[in-house]
């Protein structure tokens, strides 16, 4: 092969990369698809958890969706409130006031507390086992199969199930909502985090039906609805509904529920422990007070009684 032959595949080779780059330097500029900024800012500050938790596919079609004006900026329920106001600031807008909320699981009916038609020894999964006559194995049609499809669900282990029933971690928890899906019974609802008052039962039997197979479920006896100051709660298909907007937490409803099953969080018992060690103080000083008092009256009338 001569120099002749070299330099001419050599100017052919470089002739068509040449070629081959211009096409494609046109082609991207004739077919650039144009990123938005803010979007990429905004992915940035997602957790990349794709949970699927705010409606959409992922945290990438999330950003998309915010940037373009489609979805809030606080639509991850997965971020936090610092999250949302840095999202905020890279859209020029305000996030406004929101309340977190955590996932909750209306039943109560532990292994000791609720009764089993028959032991359930198929697959450990409630989908399946729901589809079974009576709606699984337990007593109650309503009550949690402890078979731990929420838990499987979750992205963040913050569910378990423990003593036969799911069990949230309320710090944990980001509201994403997986766990809300993937209870066939419809159990686990999203409630705000602040809410201390809680019913923790779904069944929509009779009372006497319900005493037959939970030691605590609801029998809709309406004492809750009856005692509550704020009228924030009802009764209806036999089971009492706490309405968060008109709930203060005053904790009546929990001290006057028979059946126990209106709960309060450790916080609120903290407080409830320390309200009534006031009172109780506050009696004992009223009691040392009045016994001084009527002491010193004694006294008095001693020393105006007249010497015989």
């Amino acid at each position: 092969m001569n120099v002749t032959a070299i330099i001419i595949a050599t100017a052919v080779i470089a002739g068509v990369g040449l070629f081959i780059g211009i096409f494609l330097g046109i082609a991207g500029v004739k077919f650039e698809v144009e990123v938005d900024e803010r979007a990429v800012a905004i992915r940035e500050e997602l957790p990349g958890a794709n949970c699927g938790g705010c409606g959409f596919a992922g945290c990438d079609a999330l950003a998309e969706a915010i940037a373009a004006g489609t979805a809030p900026v606080s639509a991850c329920p997965v971020c936090s409130s610092d999250v949302h106001n840095k999202i905020a600031s890279i859209m020029g807008v305000s996030a406004g006031e929101g309340v977190r909320q955590v996932a909750f699981v209306k039943c109560a009916g532990t292994c000791e507390k609720a009764k089993e038609k028959y032991k359930y020894t198929g697959v450990q999964d409630c989908s399946m086992a729901a589809a079974l006559p009576g709606a699984g194995s337990k007593g109650c049609s309503y009550g949690c199969m402890g078979y731990g499809s929420c838990v499987a669900a979750c992205p963040f282990d913050a569910i378990h199930v423990v003593d036969g029933i799911a069990v949230v971690d309320r710090e944990a928890c980001k509201a994403c909502g997986k766990c809300v899906a993937a209870c066939p019974k419809h159990l686990i609802e999203l409630i705000p985090e602040p809410a201390e008052c809680r019913v923790e039962c779904s069944s929509q039997d009779k009372g006497k039906d319900v005493m037959a197979v939970c030691s605590v479920g609801c029998i809709g006896c309406g004492i809750c609805a009856k005692q509550c100051p704020k009228q924030a709660i009802t009764v209806e298909n036999n089971i009492a509904h706490i309405d968060y907007e008109k709930c203060i937490s005053c904790g009546i409803c929990a001290a006057k529920c028979p059946k126990g099953i209106i709960t309060m969080n450790a916080k609120a018992h903290k407080i409830k422990e320390i309200d009534a060690k006031k009172k109780a103080e506050a009696a004992a000083k009223a009691k040392e007070a009045a016994a001084a008092k009527a002491a010193a009256a004694q006294a008095a009338a001693a020393e105006q009684k007249p010497e015989a």
